[in-house]
C-alpha cells in the first residue's frame, strides 16, 4: 500500500471526524431533523440529519489535496472520473439535504440518484464487461458511438453498457438506503465494503494501487462518521448519505474492474433483502418505496436480537463473505451469493413467524 494513500486515508478520517459536529449542529440550527415516532423508528429523541453533506466534504478535500499533492489520479482512475464522482456526491448531498429538509416525495427523490448516474456515464465510468464464472467475458459495450469530444477526450454512448450501469447504480443506492434503519449499520458496512474493494484492488492479479486509494478513503470519510453514527447516533446519514454510501461501493465496484461479485457479497444480504421488500409490496399493490417493518433488520429485532446485536450481525456477514472474495475464484463466488440468499429466506421465515406471534 502506497504511503500516500494511507495519508489520504488519514485526511478523509480526520475531515469526517471535525466536520460532522459542525454539521450536526448546523443540522439543529435549521431544524432538520428526525424526530421519533412510528414503528419503523427506534430512537426515542430527535437526532440530527445532513450526515451526507459531512462524508461528501470529507471525501472531497481529501481527494482535491490528494490530487494537489500528485497522489491522485492515477493509471486506472483518470482525471473526470474524479470529477465524476465528486459531482455526483454532491447531487446526492444537496438532494439528500432537500429531501430531508421538506420530505420530497418519491417520484422527486428518485431524480437525484438517477442523476448521479448519469454523471457517473457521462464521466467515462461504466461496466464494460460482465466476467463469466463458467469462464470468458460478456462485452457489453461493443456497440458504441462517439457522443461528443471533449479537451480531446471522446465522450461514447453504449446503450446496454451505460443501462446496465445506471441500473446498477440505482440498485447499490437503494439498497442502503433501504437498509438505514440503526444506528451505525449503513456506514460500517460501507466502512467494511470499501476496505474489501481496496484489498481486492491490491492483490497482485489486480494491482489497481490508485483504486484502493480512493476506496481507503471512502472507508476512512465513513469511519470518521461513524464515531457520531453509532448506537447511541448524535447524527443521522439522512437521505444523502444513505443513498451515497451505496452509490459510492457501486462505483468504486465498476472502477476497481468490475468487481461486481465482490461487491455483491458485501452487500448481498441486504440487496437481497430490498428485492424481495420491493417484490412483496408490488405484489401487494403498494408503492415500492413505502415503508413498512419487513426488512431483514426489523425481523431480527422481532425474533429478539437487540439494534446492536443486529449491527453487529451485518457487520459479520459484511466482513465474513467480503474477505472471502480474497480467495475464492468463479462459480465459487457464485455458491456464496446463493448461500447469501439462503440465508436470507430462513431469516425471513423466522422473522414473519416472530411478527406475527407479536
Amino acid at each position: 500500500m502506497p504511503p500516500s494513500a494511507i495519508f489520504a486515508a488519514i485526511l478523509a478520517f480526520a475531515v469526517a471526524a471535525v466536520v460532522t459536529p459542525l454539521v450536526r449542529r448546523l443540522s439543529w440550527r435549521l431544524g432538520v431533523v428526525d424526530k421519533p415516532g412510528g414503528e419503523r423508528k427506534l430512537h426515542g429523541r430527535p437526532v440530527a440529519l445532513l450526515g451526507g453533506l459531512a462524508i461528501f466534504l470529507a471525501i472531497a478535500l481529501s481527494v482535491v489535496a490528494s490530487v494537489a499533492l500528485g497522489w491522485l489520479p492515477g493509471e486506472h482512475i483518470k482525471g473526470k472520473y474524479l470529477a465524476g464522482i465528486i459531482a455526483a456526491a454532491l447531487i446526492l448531498a444537496v438532494g439528500g439535504m432537500l429531501d430531508d429538509a421538506y420530505d420530497l416525495p418519491p417520484a422527486r427523490q428518485i431524480a437525484w440518484p438517477v442523476l448521479a448516474a448519469l454523471v457517473i456515464v457521462a464521466s467515462g465510468i461504466g461496466i464494460k464487461y460482465i466476467t463469466n464464472p463458467l469462464g470468458g467475458q460478456i462485452f457489453l459495450d461493443r456497440y458504441a458511438v462517439t457522443a461528443l469530444w471533449f479537451g480531446g477526450i471522446p465522450y461514447k454512448i453504449s446503450l446496454i453498457a451505460d443501462l446496465f450501469t445506471v441500473c446498477w447504480l440505482l440498485g447499490m443506492t437503494y439498497t442502503t438506503k433501504f437498509l438505514d434503519g440503526l444506528d451505525g449499520l449503513v456506514s460500517g458496512i460501507t466502512v467494511i465494503g470499501a476496505l474489501v474493494i481496496a484489498a481486492v484492488s491490491m492483490m497482485k492479479e489486480v494491482s489497481q494501487p490508485d483504486t484502493a486509494a480512493l476506496a481507503l478513503i471512502v472507508a476512512a470519510a465513513f469511519f470518521g462518521f461513524l464515531l457520531f453514527n453509532a448506537s447511541p447516533a448524535s447524527i443521522f446519514l439522512g437521505e444523502g448519505g444513505s443513498t451515497m454510501a451505496g452509490f459510492l461501493l457501486g462505483t468504486l465496484a465498476i472502477i476497481s474492474g468490475g468487481k461486481i461479485a465482490t461487491t455483491l457479497l458485501v452487500v448481498g444480504l441486504p440487496l437481497f433483502d430490498a428485492l424481495f421488500v420491493i417484490f412483496r409490496r408490488v405484489r401487494q399493490r403498494r408503492s415500492p418505496t413505502s415503508g413498512d417493518r419487513s426488512h431483514l433488520h426489523f425481523r431480527l429485532l422481532d425474533l429478539g436480537f437487540t439494534p446492536r446485536q443486529v449491527v453487529l450481525f451485518y457487520y459479520f456477514v459484511a466482513a465474513l463473505f467480503g474477505t472471502s472474495t480474497l480467495i475464492l475464484k468463479g462459480w465459487e463466488k457464485l455458491a456464496a451469493i446463493g448461500l447469501l440468499a439462503s440465508v436470507l429466506i430462513a431469516l425471513t421465515a423466522a422473522g414473519m413467524v416472530a411478527y406475527r406471534k407479536r
